[in-house]
């Protein structure tokens, strides 16, 4: 329809302002969160921060489970860090990449040029030269594929064997490449009942889901809640470069009640 093939002109026209910015950007692909950014005291965050740092120590991929807000990309990050932390400490210092794209936010057939890159000509628009797609930048880092139960099943066809494989080929092209990349998974659906559905392949699932890690909403942790809400209003302050008052403190302590019996979502 017009309407389909505008919103995927829009669709190309973002991918390609992307696509422009990656020369310039490639080399700064860095995580903004470490390990000590997972805040909150509870019995439940110790228990995130203590199975991110037993999966920092084995490559394999990590499928990420919680609702929206939970910090799944926040956990991606400290996994990544911590990994690479171990691994330089071995190897010696090297460039390991974070790249993350939102499977649902983009539209399945740029979403396959997106992921596995195209050749000169694949298809209308494309760039001279063809382009490397995220498992090519990737090389040597981690692909965090954000709400991996949106991606549509053609799709998740091809990136099956690109796990199995280690190796990508480009969008029109033929030449595989070979890639170096360890994927982090996140989804705030459940796989599970997807599956059975027919709308998640299963071997795609136990191929993402070596190793699990569930994140826990905020009010089922309401030990944090508290402590959180002091942590970001004075992130907010200091933007503002004003002080953490007494009466702020004060003000803060007399909502409790109402903070941690509010529902909150994520």
């Amino acid at each position: 329809t017009v309407r389909q093939a505008f919103s995927d002109a829009l669709d190309m026209t973002r991918m390609s302002l992307r696509h422009n910015t990656h020369d310039a950007t490639r080399n700064a692909l860095r995580t903004r969160y470490v390990l000590g950014d997972m805040l909150g005291q509870s019995p439940q965050m110790e228990q995130v921060r203590q199975t991110i740092l037993l999966y920092a120590r084995s490559s394999a991929a990590v499928l990420i489970e919680g609702e929206t807000g939970t910090g799944k990309e926040l956990a991606a990050q400290a996994i990544h860090r911590e990994y690479f932390a171990r691994h330089d400490a071995r190897q010696g210092k090297k460039s390991h990449p974070f790249v993350a794209v939102n499977c649902g936010a983009i539209a399945e057939s740029l979403l396959e040029a997106e992921l596995f890159g195209y050749e000169e000509g694949a298809f209308t628009g494309s760039r001279r030269g063809g382009r490397a797609g995220l498992f090519e930048i990737a090389h040597g880092g981690t692909l965090f594929l954000d709400e991996i139960g949106e991606m549509p099943l053609p799709l998740q066809t091809r990136l099956l064997r690109v796990l199995e494989e280690k190796e990508v080929t480009r969008v029109g092209g033929h030449q595989p490449v070979p890639v170096d990349v360890r994927v982090i998974s996140a989804t705030h659906c459940k796989l599970e009942e997807d599956m059975q559905q027919g709308r998640f392949r299963r071997d795609l699932f136990y191929r993402l889901s070596i190793l699990r890690l569930q994140l826990p909403p905020l009010r089922e942790r309401v030990a944090d809640i508290l402590p959180l809400a002091e942590s970001f209003l004075k992130v907010s302050l200091a933007a503002l470069s004003a002080p953490f008052s007494a009466a702020l403190r004060q003000g803060l302590q007399a909502s409790e009640t109402v903070l941690v019996h509010y529902d909150w979502p994520g």
